[in-house]
């Protein structure tokens, strides 16, 4: 990461944050679950024409399936970003997100 993206990151969200024994175990887990979050979100994202990816383990990056894109710091802001890209208010508890879990 250059100097300048690490001043503009924020803080490490919580849920990117994990105790483990050494750096390496960290990293190794850190993006073992990053990847699992991704993969999990498109499940649900697939509902309002977006998907994320994991850009450079630092930030997310939210796309519309026509070319929208918005980088993201962390989880919290993923709602509040499709919401924006997509002009749809998401709900990740409607009937049709939780059958596409389901079925996943």
């Amino acid at each position: 990461m250059c100097g300048l993206c690490g001043m503009l990151a924020g803080d490490a969200h919580w849920a990117d944050m994990l105790p483990q024994a050494d750096e390496a175990s960290a990293q190794r887990a850190r993006r073992d679950d990053r990847r699992r979050r991704v993969q999990f979100l498109n499940v649900i994202l697939a509902a309002y024409a977006c998907k994320v990816t994991d850009w450079q383990g630092s930030k997310y990056q939210v796309s519309t399936y026509t070319g929208k894109v918005e980088l993201i710091d962390n989880l919290q802001e993923l709602w509040l970003a499709v919401e924006r890209i997509s002009g749809r208010a998401p709900d990740p508890l409607s009937d049709v997100v939780l059958q596409r879990i389901r079925e996943d």
